[in-house]
């Protein structure tokens, strides 16, 4: 599958940066905890760089990279992180010098062939790999309902094709490693409306849907949304289930 090269996220990277949920720091002592050593890990695909700065609290240094210059550009800096524009099949790293691999939220537009053989080549023994997405998020079920409406009615159409394979958690996806069972893992945020707002305005088919039709397809929902909420001020929890897939990797 080549994915890599379709760029849905650079023309929005400041709101994708400003309003996505971030991943809980359990998740990366997890993973942290299989991996002997802790010399290097590398975040492909890393988008704002999330993913990597929760790595750097536990691994000596980090390398992060993404195909995309303008999220790079709005990525957080860290001492121990080192940001790169590459694609997934050819990063600036030395063989055999890699003790954990992650991509969050993007195996989907990788070119799995060249990206799981780039992965093999940096590894050292006993490296590990973890890949995790998610889906839509719960927050109580007369909000859900709307939300699930905007989502499979309203801009389904304008969802890339690779978004099937998140909604199958990364199941039907070739995972060449030897696989470990993960236990679950969720994020969870408190959030006012307008931060929903602009975590939904954030979604790719959202924005696509904006350029082919000129309107907003949030306003369609967000009388309706504002009434099932409750008052300006109140804040809801938003729940969103990880799909991990952890392997160990054979060095190529």
């Amino acid at each position: 599958m080549s994915f890599e090269g379709k760029d849905h996220f650079s023309g929005h990277a400041d709101c994708y940066e400003a309003f996505r949920p971030t991943y809980p720091e359990a998740l990366f002592a997890y993973l942290t905890s299989l991996c002997p050593f802790h010399d290097l890990a590398w975040d492909c695909a890393t988008g704002n760089g999330q993913a990597a700065v929760a790595l750097a609290a536990f691994f000596r240094a980090v390398i992060a990279t993404d195909a995309s210059q303008k999220q790079i550009d709005q990525a957080h800096p860290r001492e121990n992180v080192r940001y790169l524009v590459a694609p997934a099949d050819g990063v600036s790293i030395d063989d055999a010098s890699v003790d954990l691999v992650t991509v969050a939220q993007a195996l989907h537009w990788l070119d799995l062939t060249g990206f799981y053989a780039e992965v093999r080549r940096v590894a050292r023994p006993d490296c590990m790999i973890a890949v995790w997405c998610y889906q839509l998020h719960t927050i109580a079920p007369k909000i859900d309902s709307i939300i699930h409406r905007l989502y499979a009615d309203i801009v389904w159409a304008d969802w890339p094709p690779e978004r099937r394979l998140v909604e199958d958690g990364y199941r039907t996806l070739a995972f060449p490693f030897e696989e470990v069972d993960s236990p679950p893992f969720e994020m969870v945020h408190s959030w006012d409306l307008d931060h929903l707002l602009g975590y939904l305005g954030s979604w790719s088919s959202v924005q696509r849907y904006r350029t082919r039709t000129g309107h907003d397809p949030l306003e369609l929902i967000r009388a309706e949304l504002e009434a099932a909420w409750g008052g300006p001020g109140q804040t809801r929890d938003v729940k969103w289930p990880l799909h991990v897939r952890v392997g160990r990797v054979s060095p190529g």
